[in-house]
């Protein structure tokens, strides 16, 4: 289960994968899957982002929509966005900011931990995921938290 109490979700906004900005406002009413991966094209952040994709549908019909993070730059992320046919945007985080503003940069390395984030319709974090080995555990925690809140 997630390991956060409540709080409000830092916002940001950020050049994306799909060649327009995203910032956590345009997701105001539904439920946002913020997953931070360390690195586009490494073994670990392949699959993580694949099996996002892969469960993409599963994840919209229960009422979210999936943002990924990490650290690479806009034409990295446009490339690995292309070459894993990923169906959601995958924001820059060149800079780190938001990796910052979220809690999950690394010290001393320009990445992020790999951990996922469940915003609430309101914008506040009401889930976090934190599997560094584990990257499947991400999509079943996440798919279990959004079918816990259709009952």
């Amino acid at each position: 289960m997630s390991d956060t109490e409540r709080r409000p979700a830092s916002p940001f906004k950020a050049a994306s994968s799909t060649g327009q900005a995203v910032s956590l406002a345009d997701f105001h009413g539904k439920y946002l899957i913020l997953y931070f991966f360390p690195k586009s094209f490494t073994p670990g952040c392949t699959r993580e982002t694949v099996s996002f994709r892969d469960a993409a549908a599963e994840i919209r019909a229960l009422g979210a929509d999936i943002v990924g993070v990490s650290q690479d730059s806009v034409a990295t992320q446009c490339s690995f966005a292309e070459r894993y046919g990923a169906t959601f945007p995958i924001i820059a985080d060149a800079d780190g900011s938001i990796s910052r503003s979220y809690g999950v940069q690394r010290s001393l390395l320009p990445f992020s931990k790999r951990v996922t984030f469940i915003v609430d319709p309101d914008g506040y974090v009401v889930g976090r995921f934190h599997h560094e080995i584990l990257v499947d555990k991400h999509i079943r925690d996440v798919v279990d938290f959004l079918k816990s809140k259709q009952s």
